[in-house]
């Protein structure tokens, strides 16, 4: 009874959380589902596999529908044995998104706890990280992958501190399986950066044990994290091991070229420092931290009618409505980056309470905190602290694989709530003088309210509002309409500016009644969360909101086939898109229905995105004949895309006379323009040994695709003499196996792309199949890590139970 009676906070702020998820997100009660852009595109890539799966209860891991061909590891794989995904489901059983809001919640609280913290402060500190406006724009968009692993981070970190604080047992079974589930979450980017500030929490640690002498105490608990953390990696070794074989053939490994189309130089490996820097955070613009809208907001902010550009475009001739259409959806953004859809304000509330617990926290808590945040703040400027950022880039492994680096900032919005809410912890510690809390709350104050006050007072001065933008919309609308937008944007930066700076009084306020003994802890609480909610929920609905919501049926079936489309599938043969109605590698419409030779995904196989960028983006008729692009859906004056057809496409296999012997990536893929594609096979000399040179034209050479499934084809062949035939089908060396009459035979690349083969003459079965070592050898390891896993947490609690 008394440990029912100690677990009834804790279930009661757990239903707490289920009733403010669904809440914030209340259309999930009527059957909605969040319109969602990303999950909408990877609704198209999946569909074949999905398909498949539906039909036969089997996985296909390979995918015909997007790229010429992929694996499917990055699109949702289903593997054996993956029974740290059924724990999740279990975590997880919300509906969507409400369910991310709900982890949020659940992590950040378990966290807190871990520092010993009262449940009502854990509470409060839950409700700041959870409604962190980068956290909640992310599910608006459909960044689903990147909220899940961001949303099991905090239990990562209360693991760390459980081991760090000797408690081993129950520190290893959170670790072990908090970071199970953080790294199935599948967002190896968030994953690397939770690891950098693991590493920053390490050294805090590591010189805070070498100052008290107890270094022996921390090597123990490094031991127990290890193992956790093994675990973890074992039990995810599936997913693990096909990413990284995956990764070496994606646009994120070096498939060997070292040239760009207009002749300069290529990183060999990795992606390059304009591509992984183009979302930088501008340094002033970070400030949008403490006020959402310091640098405008949005690409698509509404303002509303009140404003003037709405004025000046009807000015201009637009009618009221066509005025107030585009007021709300007004380019007031003018940073750095290319594109934003929010800002990443955390509260002007909460990051008022962090600079107000510097002056109280002391010791390591504090230092990785800040140490963490403050490498966060660095590299997430990017190209705007490029020496920095460069020195990451080519001497820090494996930084150089990911991209957008303003991503970063999650660690920011990890760290600061953090701190914030332990500063109330150590506010409410009556060992603490009151002067040196009156202390931290006077230069709190000064510090937040000089820099809001002089960014207020000096704006015109510091900044001149001009976005990146503004020159094209000069040329379409004219000087004074960007003059009026210029008004705009410094309205709202003015009219935020000042709402952070109220609610930074406020906070201050109700601190200094509470030190001042006016109201007591009981008070204290509530009032910060009821100014934390109403600082970020309204900012929060800005941008994800119950107009993002539609019937369950427009997310289920987010596409319906055009005229195009119809025409097209009338063809019951095996062949490819070529979708140039629109951006043919930024989207998923055509993958929905057809097998296309575009997509979308942010990790391309790397050989497609190089003929893309040498040959496909130009409309290179031989290389989409050669990946048998057999219908072109285009635009027209109409407006209806419309399909036409290519009766030049080389087919599914065809057999040529010569080859062609390179010595590089770049011969390769030079030597697409210099000869003909159909009669001549272009091969890297690396695959000399595999290719027989006994072949020629034949009298009766014929050979048929008779049977298509996304892991298995098949071919027959009939031919007087042996031939070498080109299969229109992308080479991936580590799972396609070749079978010739049920004998394992070898194939080779060719084209830069294709597979291709010796065929000997007579009458043969061909078959090509999927059979990715790497799902076999990492489901043996996830079920033995599995296991092990469950052994050690039983017998763990076994011990502590004969303990009691």
């Amino acid at each position: 009874m008394a440990n029912l009676k100690k677990f009834l906070p804790h279930l009661l702020v757990l239903v707490g959380f289920v009733i403010v998820s669904l809440f914030y997100f209340s259309p999930v009660l009527e059957g909605k589902k969040i319109f969602q852009s990303d999950i909408v595109q990877y609704i198209g890539m999946a569909k074949e596999q999905n398909d498949f799966r539906d039909q036969t209860g089997e996985e296909p891991y390979w995918t015909d529908a997007a790229f010429g061909g992929m694996p499917t590891f990055q699109l949702g794989a289903y593997y054996p044995h993956n029974y740290v995904k059924k724990l999740d489901n279990v975590l997880r059983f919300l509906p969507r998104p409400a369910d991310y809001l709900f982890l949020y919640f659940l992590g950040f609280y378990i966290l807190l706890l871990c520092l010993k913290l009262d449940f009502r402060l854990a509470l409060l500190g839950a409700l700041a990280f959870g409604f962190s406006t980068y956290l909640i724009i992310i599910l608006g968009v459909g960044h689903n992958a990147k909220a899940h692993a961001i949303a099991y981070m905090p239990m990562v970190l209360g693991g760390i501190i459980l081991t760090f604080r000797q408690k081993y047992l129950w520190g290893f079974l959170l670790l072990s399986l908090a970071m199970a589930l953080q790294i199935g979450a599948n967002h190896f980017q968030m994953t690397y950066y939770l690891l950098l500030l693991v590493i920053v929490l390490g050294i805090a640690y590591l010189i805070d044990a070498y100052r008290k002498n107890i270094l022996p105490k921390f090597f123990k608990a490094l031991g127990v994290m290890v193992g956790a953390v093994i675990l973890a990696i074992g039990a995810n070794a599936t997913n693990l091991l096909a990413t990284q074989e995956y990764t070496a053939y994606s646009t994120r490994g070096d498939t060997g070229l070292t040239i760009s189309p207009d002749g300069s130089d290529k990183p060999a490996a990795g992606l390059s420092f304009n591509y992984i820097t183009e979302y930088s955070y501008g340094i002033m613009e970070s400030l949008n931290l403490f006020s959402p809208r310091f640098m405008g907001g949005s690409n698509a902010e509404d303002i509303g009618k009140d404003t003037e550009i709405y004025d000046a475009l009807l000015k201009l001739g637009a009618s009221p409505v066509q005025a107030g259409d585009f007021a709300e959806n007004a380019p007031t953004y003018w940073g750095d980056q290319p594109y934003v859809g929010a800002p990443a304000y955390i509260g002007a509330t909460v990051l008022f309470l962090f600079i107000f617990a510097l002056y109280l926290v002391k010791g390591r808590l504090k230092w990785w905190i800040v140490g963490g945040s403050v490498l966060a703040l660095v590299l997430s400027w990017g190209k705007n602290f490029r020496f920095f950022t460069e020195f990451f880039i080519d001497y820090v492994p494996l930084y150089n694989k990911f991209r957008a680096v303003s991503s970063i900032q999650v660690i920011i919005e990890l760290c600061v709530p953090i701190l914030a809410v332990y500063g109330l912890y150590k506010l409410f510690d009556p060992k603490l003088q009151k002067e040196a809390k009156l202390h931290a709350l006077k230069w709190s104050g000064i510090i937040v309210g000089g820099v809001g006050l002089a960014l207020l007072l000096f704006r015109s001065v510091l900044f001149d509002f001009s976005g990146a933008g503004d020159s094209t919309l000069i040329q379409q609308l004219g000087a004074d309409f960007v003059r009026a937008l210029k008004e705009d944007r410094k309205a709202i930066y003015t009219e935020d500016l000042i709402r952070s700076l109220i609610f930074s009084a406020l906070t201050a306020a109700v601190i200094w009644l509470y030190i001042e003994k006016k109201i007591t802890q009981n008070w204290l609480v509530p009032a910060l969360g009821l100014l934390i909610l109403i600082d970020l929920i309204p900012v929060d609905k800005r941008y994800v909101n119950k107009d993002d919501f539609v019937n369950a049926s427009q997310m289920d079936r987010p596409f319906q086939p055009n005229e195009a489309d119809q025409q097209i599938l009338q063809d019951e043969g095996h062949y490819r898109v070529f979708d140039v109605s629109g951006s043919p590698f930024n989207t998923g419409r055509t993958s929905y229905f057809h097998n296309a030779i575009g997509g979308y995904h942010a990790a391309k196989p790397g050989r497609i995105q190089d003929l893309y960028d040498f040959y496909i983006s130009k409309n290179n008729m031989a290389v989409l004949n050669m990946l048998n692009a057999k219908y072109f859906i285009v635009p027209s004056e109409s407006g209806q895309p419309q399909a036409q057809q290519n009766p030049n496409a080389f087919g599914n296999a065809w057999f040529v006379n010569n080859i062609k012997w390179v010595e590089s990536a770049n011969e390769e893929i030079l030597s697409l323009k210099e000869v003909d594609l159909q009669k001549t096979a272009i091969i890297n000399s690396k695959f000399k040994e595999e290719v027989s040179k006994n072949f020629k034209a034949a009298e009766k050479a014929e050979i048929e695709l008779t049977s298509y499934q996304p892991n298995e084809l098949v071919y027959k062949t009939n031919t007087s003499e042996a031939q070498f035939a080109v299969f229109s089908e992308m080479y991936y060396q580590p799972g396609w196996q070749a079978y010739l009459d049920g004998e394992e035979v070898e194939h080779v690349r060719v084209n830069y792309v294709l597979r291709a083969m010796n065929i000997p003459a007579g009458e043969h079965t061909l078959t090509f199949r999927f059979e990715p070592e790497v799902v076999n050898t990492g489901s043996s390891i996830a079920l033995a890590s599995s296991i092990l896993l469950v052994l050690i947490i039983l017998g763990g609690l076994y011990w502590h139970r004969q303990r009691l």
